[in-house]
């Protein structure tokens, strides 16, 4: 199969380099950039990628953005973020698949690269997103702070290959720096679902089900039980000081999402007016 490749951008110019190069032979590139101010563009450009620009307000509208208006030579896109490469594998399991598909998207699962090593149990690996998908068929919506793809279950297949995820290649300030935005958005989502005003939606049955299952647990408990999912349910102290430090994040994580709901539902608020 060939495929184009779709990269959402932002001060992207550390990351951007080996995910170009990891392309391989894929040289149909699309950027949409989200208004970077270092040499992100620079880079793209220079590699070949078409680039445009959009304002950022959620990644799922980034990513139909950029289904709809870049001029795509192949009717298959790869999603990815600059923090995000592929390996050999990866590309040759996609190169192998037949021209005549079945179904409309693929789901890819991601290894979690951290300090060097790929975190096997802390990770949570294999999480699985759609990221393969016709473009024409496939769309996305916002759930939380990330997107899922609006495409019928029974339309999407699943590839064996994962690709590797550098999430703190810039650094764990600015890991922590994007999930407080991504703490605001779920902590919206949690308030719309239990208003009745949205259903979660898309992904991996058992990922669904385990997510609705962490929702009803009292938000206070959640951190704590975070932890202890990680490091010992999961195996996470097998991944040595790297799973222990990465638990603590996750840990962290969900008790920034428990503050922000409680200061919704005890002031009133609402819901985060976030770009």
């Amino acid at each position: 199969m060939q495929i184009s490749v779709l990269i959402l951008t932002l001060n992207e110019e550390r990351n951007l380099p080996a995910c170009l190069a990891a392309l391989g032979s894929i040289d149909d590139v699309h950027i949409v950039d989200s208004g970077s101010t270092d040499q992100t563009v620079a880079i793209a450009q220079r590699a070949g990628a078409q680039v445009l620009y959009r304002s950022f307000d959620n990644f799922a509208s980034q990513r139909n953005f950029g289904l709809e208006n870049c001029e795509f030579q192949h009717e298959w896109v790869l999603h990815l973020d600059a923090d995000e490469l592929l390996t050999n594998e990866i590309r040759s399991e996609i190169d192998a698949l037949p021209d005549t598909q079945s179904v409309d998207a693929y789901r890819v699962a991601s290894k979690t690269m951290f300090f060097g090593r790929w975190l096997r149990r802390s990770g949570m690996y294999p999480t699985y997103q759609v990221r393969l998908g016709n473009r024409e068929r496939l769309r996305f919506q916002q759930v939380g702070h990330g997107q899922r793809e609006t495409t019928p279950p029974e339309r999407i297949g699943m590839l064996r290959e994962p690709y590797l995820h550098y999430s703190f290649s810039s650094g764990l300030a600015n890991w922590f720096v994007k999930h407080v935005r991504y703490a605001a958005g779920e902590a919206d989502f949690y308030i719309l679902l239990r208003q009745g005003k949205s259903q979660d939606a898309g992904g991996a049955i058992a990922q669904r089900r385990l997510k609705a299952l962490s929702r009803r647990l009292p938000l206070f408990l959640r951190p704590f039980l975070r932890l202890i999912y990680v490091l010992i349910l999961r195996g996470g102290a097998l991944d040595g000081w790297r799973g222990f430090l990465y638990a603590a994040m996750l840990s962290i994580y969900e008790a920034m999402i428990a503050v922000l709901v409680y200061e919704r539902l005890l002031t009133g608020r609402g819901l985060s007016n976030r770009p």
